[in-house]
């Protein structure tokens, strides 16, 4: 265990008596999220970020993805700069990601590089005090027809992150690994202090790879590394290949669905903006105890209980069709989230139906 501390602001003593200074770096009259002093005033009303953070260097790598999209609008309306870096590869249709960019250039303070996070060297030359690396191949039924991709992107990629973050003296990288690496675990819900040794697919691999080389960087470089297990994440601007838009768009257009097995396989299925906040928070906390912190919901769902609601949101029934369990698949995911509640109070709101109709909705209002 360890307690690592990371301080944006310079200016300790700035908190005037009289709240009238008007001063950008005084606590009492802008009360600041992630207050590093715990003030009271900045607990109850934080409303901004140490003046500091605005002028930081913050990488985005993924930007153009779904995760990654979503974290980039919230910093921005925020009003923090980012570089985006992405490579725009085709493992899904590229005008999604366009789309994307394309949303996200029109904020000025975004910047854009289109670069593979394999071989880029952005790092050394903007010299980013956090990394909020997202970038990777995704796909566990993928990833067993194509491993060696595994290996060359998610792995490779993060090591020439961590060589040239080791470089600059970059403060802290949060990272994405995934609930995949529980694999086969049998105990539920999948906790940190877990044993990891039954990853069921080379993509649980490579996340499970990263989480021991962010462990190894940070041991012998002190680089703070935070290793987030995303749990099935969904939303609006959603991957197409992944359960909710597919199930969603085809009930909707009458195309049939794909059922694999009997349907009392269980996901822990987690809202894109509870997902937001959760890598928020952990990216500016000063309060991090631990290398890797489950992001879920904590509240699984059977397949077909998945199916019934997604009939239930789109106001039609399905067309199922059955087939067998696919190589690779896992058969529950279910997120113990308490030492994110604790340690930077990740808290997700965002229930399965409601987070669906969001989705829905999003599909009605783009056409698909």
């Amino acid at each position: 265990m360890r307690l690592k501390t990371y301080y944006f602001l310079l200016n300790k003593n700035m908190f005037c008596v009289l709240g009238d200074c008007n001063k950008e770096e005084c606590h009492h009259c802008f009360p600041v999220k992630f207050c590093k002093y715990n003030h009271e005033l900045c607990k109850k009303e934080g409303m901004c970020y140490d003046v500091d953070l605005y002028k930081s260097k913050i990488i985005v790598t993924g930007c153009a993805g779904f995760i990654g999209y979503h974290v980039c609008i919230k910093l921005l309306k925020d009003g923090l700069n980012i570089l985006g870096v992405d490579i725009m590869n085709n493992y899904y249709d590229t005008k999604i990601k366009q789309k994307n960019i394309d949303t996200l250039l029109k904020y000025k303070n975004f910047h854009f590089i289109k670069e593979d996070v394999v071989k880029t060297e952005i790092f050394k030359k903007i010299k980013p005090n956090i990394v909020i690396h997202l970038a990777s191949i995704a796909g566990v039924r993928y990833s067993i027809e194509n491993p060696q991709t595994y290996v060359d992107n998610n792995i490779s990629g993060f090591i020439n992150l961590l060589e040239q973050s080791k470089q600059v003296g970059t403060k802290r990288i949060i990272y994405a690994s995934s609930s995949s690496v529980y694999g086969l675990n049998k105990s539920v819900p999948f906790s940190e202090d877990d044993v990891i040794e039954t990853c069921n697919s080379p993509y649980a691999c490579s996340k499970y790879a990263m989480e021991v080389f962010a462990k190894t960087y940070e041991q012998l470089y002190d680089i703070d590394t935070i290793g987030l297990r995303f749990f099935t994440v969904y939303g609006p601007h959603g991957r197409p290949d992944m359960a909710p838009y597919k199930f969603l768009y085809n009930i909707k257009n009458g195309i049939p669905i794909k059922k694999f097995g009997d349907g009392l396989t269980t996901r822990d299925y987690t809202y894109i903006d509870d997902i937001v906040n959760g890598i928020i928070t952990a990216s500016f906390s000063d309060k991090i105890n631990h290398y890797i912190y489950n992001i879920g919901n904590s509240n699984p769902v059977s397949l077909n209980k998945f199916i019934e609601t997604c009939e239930n949101v789109c106001n039609k029934k399905a067309q199922i069709e059955e087939h067998p369990m696919p190589l690779g698949d896992v058969p529950h995911t279910y997120a113990n989230i308490e030492k994110a509640k604790e340690d930077f109070q990740y808290e997700p709101k965002t229930s399965l139906e409601e987070g669906l109709k969001k989705t829905y909705e999003w599909m009605v209002k783009e056409g698909l």
